[in-house]
């Protein structure tokens, strides 16, 4: 852990709100120096090789650290400055490109789908005459509506019928919102779990269950928390949900479905006081220590740097039932007398970093590795055969 003091600037527009208290707060505790920045009053310069930060007008000192506590209202604004700290070589314990990705609702659920990850089954359409097709696709009515961009349950709708659901759509189309249709998990009605992700693991759990007939179990909205242990599904959901997403620190919020963990949303910047009073514990406190360990180890676009080197590039496949690698342990696979280097093997979703040559490969691991194109290529899945579907009308 860094043992010298950290200089932290941290971006608030409420300097009175708990969760910015508490992290000012832990980071002192701990002897470091944490300030609050109204994210508004920044001014970005970018010039060759000297991006700049000014703040209320003047040149800002050195940070070691900055912490993002950026508000739905200012997303863009504030991602920006997060950014611009960052080509500054200033480390963010959340990246601008996470933050931004996982503020889109629709965004967010197209980045998970890839993965082998519960989601709700999600629609989003412009027109009018695709809406009705939409909310059948993802299993009738009722129907959970949602803003993109909404925050604390605002802008969450529960439509029990199908013409309740067009109506409400229509309308918030007409004043240009962008609205996202989701499959209504009905045996989580009223309830859902929030898990506290820091790194690779999840610190807290609690939860949430609302009040009366409303539906959202947000605590701004009068929902009522209790502490939970996670079994190992939830909270292996829950960390790769973060992961994916690319964020360190994230809320996750989970439906408890009939088959399991249904990640609703993953918050880049979670409140802490609801957490903090369920579970008891120093979360605030934790953050910090991990933004002291993890200081030194800024992002790396290791698919940019890697770039530099002609002919090679960062790839992953998949061992297939039929590969000459399946059964075969990394020393006898050929792979390095071909100049490719095993990063790390993805098996069901659990990853081993940086694996030795006595790990033995199966089918359906996915590894990540670095090396020549031209190599790569022979174990990439061929090109399928187009097959020709309905004629696609206007």
């Amino acid at each position: 852990m860094t043992k010298s003091p950290l200089h932290i600037a941290l971006l608030s527009r409420s300097p009175g709100c708990y969760s910015t208290r508490r992290l000012v707060e832990a980071a002192e505790h701990r002897g470091h120096d944490a300030v609050v920045l109204d994210t508004l009053k920044f001014g970005m310069f970018v010039e060759s090789k000297s991006p700049q930060l000014t703040y209320r007008g003047d040149d800002i000192p050195e940070f070691d650290a900055v912490i993002p506590r950026i508000g739905t209202s200012i997303s863009f604004y504030g991602a920006s400055v997060v950014r611009q700290f960052e080509q500054m070589g200033v480390f963010s314990l959340n990246s601008a490109a996470a933050i931004t990705a996982s503020r889109d609702k629709l965004r967010s659920m197209q980045t998970l789908s890839r993965h082998d990850i519960g989601i709700a089954p999600s629609a989003f359409v412009a027109r009018k005459r695709d809406v009705l097709p939409a909310i059948e696709r993802v299993g009738g009515a009722p129907v959970i509506i949602k803003l993109l961009e909404g925050t604390q349950g605002v802008g969450v709708i529960l439509a029990d019928s199908v013409k309740i659901a067009e109506a409400i759509i229509e309308t918030l189309q007409s004043t240009r919102q962008n609205v996202l249709i989701q499959k209504f998990v009905s045996e989580s009605r009223g309830r859902d779990i929030r898990a506290f992700v820091i790194g690779d693991r999840v610190v807290a759990a609690m939860r949430r269950r609302a009040q009366g007939q409303e539906f959202r179990s947000n605590v701004h909205r009068g929902g009522v928390t209790e502490p939970v242990i996670l079994d190992e599904a939830y909270e292996r959901t829950a960390v790769r949900a973060a992961q994916i997403m690319g964020l360190r620190v994230a809320g996750v919020d989970m439906l408890e479905g009939a088959d399991g963990p249904v990640i609703m949303e993953v918050n880049s910047s979670p409140g802490l006081e609801g957490i903090e009073a369920s579970s008891q514990k120093d979360i605030a406190g934790e953050i910090i220590d991990y933004l002291a360990e993890h200081v030194r180890f800024a992002d790396l676009d290791i698919r940019q740097r890697l770039s530099f080197a002609r002919g090679y590039v960062v790839s992953e496949f998949t061992v297939t039932s039929n590969s000459p690698l399946d059964g075969v342990r990394l020393t006898q696979s050929g792979l390095k007398s071909r100049g490719i280097m095993v990063m790390s093997i993805n098996r069901n979703g659990q990853h081993f970093p940086a694996p030795t040559g006595d790990d033995e490969l199966h089918h359906g691991d996915k590894l990540l590795c670095y090396g020549p194109k031209v190599a790569l290529q022979d174990f990439l899945p061929s090109m399928k055969p187009r097959v020709k579907g309905k004629k696609v009308h206007e």
